[in-house]
């Protein structure tokens, strides 16, 4: 039984989007959260142990720790610790992360997520500093992708602010109102003293997936420097094959030859299909940008069948 499950999770993560990866990783560190919990108590009902394995991996506002943890910023983002929190988080991650992911690009999730988490937590350890202007300190640390989460939310309703919700009790929603409902709650929960750090990292998070969102529109791509560091660090990783050489005689003369004459047809090959592939781009850019403009003008529920299976397949690209 847990082979197939491990087999279907590795499936999932291979070849599911971004926002399913991303879901996964979560819940993988939320286990082994939880397991080292249990086995940290298991020795002594104490629980400063455990508080200190979970506070090492978690933002702290004091700002001596967090130049000394230099890793809390990041993997704060991905922790969590009560399953209501985790479950809360990762259902409205699905929700608007497939709208972000269908909308931009599957290549968009990622870097809003890290970089509204990072923006939340930095909201959130700015306003420590200053003690939150009179509204008492906040939490001793933060942890969870609520942060991430909110930025996520915030872009989906930039760029689809009339895409409907049915929820369970109350029907159809337009995603705007959900998104101020949202806002709103972490907005007057500041000043309750329960958790004024994680509400304020809430709204930090939030105004960063609007100012993303308002920058796409300008043209300007803030994540990508997201991705080509992600890039470049997998590159590190990936073996490359080494060149193989023959050492028979007039061997390296002769695979000289070979190859030459092999680049040459691939040229000529490619250039023919250059001229195809770039027509079939415009065609395709166009479409794109007609369903794009009608998305804008009444919402992503007008798009037929066809349109939202090409949508997608954009996305993908």
């Amino acid at each position: 039984m847990f082979q197939s499950i491990w087999d279907d999770v590795k499936r999932e993560f291979q070849y599911g989007n971004m926002v399913t990866r991303i879901i996964l990783v979560n819940i993988a560190i939320w286990i082994i959260v939880n397991l080292a919990k249990i086995f940290m108590h298991i020795p002594t009902s104490n629980t400063v142990l455990y508080d200190d394995f979970l506070r090492f991996f978690s933002m702290s506002p004091n700002f001596k720790f967090v130049l000394t943890h230099p890793w809390v910023p990041f993997t704060s983002i991905f922790l969590h610790e009560g399953f209501g929190h985790i479950l809360w988080n990762m259902l409205t991650f699905y929700w608007f992360g497939r709208i972000v992911g269908d909308l931009l690009g599957n290549h968009r999730v990622l870097p809003l997520y890290i970089l509204g988490g990072l923006v939340g937590g930095a909201f959130y350890f700015v306003a420590a500093q200053f003690h939150l202007l009179g509204l008492g300190l906040p939490s001793e640390m933060v942890l969870g992708a609520s942060a991430a989460v909110m930025a996520m939310v915030a872009c989906a309703a930039y760029i689809a602010p009339d895409y409907i919700f049915n929820l369970l009790l109350i029907g159809p929603v337009k995603l705007k109102y959900i998104a101020f409902v949202l806002f709103f709650l972490d907005l007057i929960s500041i000043a309750d003293g329960s958790n004024t750090g994680g509400h304020l990292a809430h709204l930090g998070g939030a105004a960063f997936g609007l100012f993303y969102a308002a920058q796409l529109r300008e043209g300007m791509d803030i994540g990508k420097p997201v991705n080509q560091f992600l890039d470049f660090f997998m590159g590190l990783f990936n073996s490359r094959p080494k060149p193989k050489f023959t050492h028979q005689k007039g061997g390296r003369q002769q695979a000289y030859t070979e190859q030459k004459k092999r680049t040459q047809t691939q040229q000529t090959t490619s250039s023919s299909n250059q001229t195809k592939k770039e027509g079939n781009i415009s065609d395709e850019q166009a479409r794109l940008d007609a369903i794009l403009d009608k998305i804008k003008q009444k919402g992503y529920e007008s798009l037929s069948q066809e349109e939202k299976e090409f949508l997608f397949k954009a996305s993908q690209k």
